[in-house]
């Protein structure tokens, strides 16, 4: 919405002066920077997405590399009490 502002001025011989100053609100700038943040919020979304499958994935890779790694000990002390095992059963005949 425009608004209009009329000034009259008085100079010292008595002549009138008159000026119109037109003021408007901006109408509708401020819609370039809503299309602006929305894509700056979306570009954020997608990497807070990105990153959580990554540091997800990495978590869940380390969680079965120990678990991988336990069974391996497990297997280990199994063929050593086997082997154990087999000796004493080997010494007594």
């Amino acid at each position: 919405m425009a608004q209009e502002r009329v000034t009259e001025t008085e100079t010292p011989d008595g002549a009138t002066h008159t000026h119109t100053t037109i003021i408007e609100d901006g109408g509708r700038s401020g819609i370039g920077a809503g299309w602006l943040i929305a894509l700056l919020i979306l570009v954020a979304i997608v990497i807070g997405v990105w990153a959580f499958t990554q540091w997800g994935g990495s978590e869940a890779n380390k969680n079965n590399a120990i678990a991988n790694a336990a069974n391996q000990v497990g297997d280990a002390a199994q063929q050593a009490g086997n082997a154990a095992q087999t000796a004493a059963n080997n010494s007594g005949k």
